[in-house]
């Protein structure tokens, strides 16, 4: 059996949610390979360096990502509840923002991590809306 075939039992047996889930747990595992060293890193220069050498992609690709959401939230078909909405698209402002900030050199991949997990949870049924 082909990939396109394994592709395609995947698309077939998981959910949007569960596609979106296990899409930012894969983003997010990239970012915390590097998260460490590039915020703990010395200075600006160590970090643009950590940048270069993969972080970078990790970083564009979780900001291509929340993008993506931000658009298929503010769609007019899209069916979620309004605060729910308007919470998530706060929160793919703050990271396209603070993802910005991050490629200048500033400290922050822990912060975009801690995020990106949370959701995580809630998309598994995990988060503290779903415990109490």
């Amino acid at each position: 059996m082909g990939i396109e075939s394994y592709k395609n039992i995947i698309r077939e047996c998981e959910s949007p949610r569960q596609m979106e889930r296990r899409i930012l747990a894969r983003i997010t595992g990239a970012l915390i390979q590097y998260a460490e060293e590039y915020d703990g890193a010395a200075d600006a220069e160590d970090r643009l360096g950590i940048l270069y050498n993969g972080l970078g992609e990790s970083l564009v690709e979780n900001q291509l990502f929340w993008r993506i959401l931000k658009n298929d939230v503010a769609s007019k078909g899209n069916s979620l509840d309004t605060k729910l909405k308007g919470s998530l698209i706060s929160i793919a402002l703050w990271v396209e923002r603070e993802t910005n900030s991050v490629m200048g050199g500033t400290e922050g991949v822990q912060d975009l991590i801690a995020v990106n997990q949370n959701i995580i949870a809630g998309l598994a049924g995990t988060g503290a809306a779903q415990r109490g």
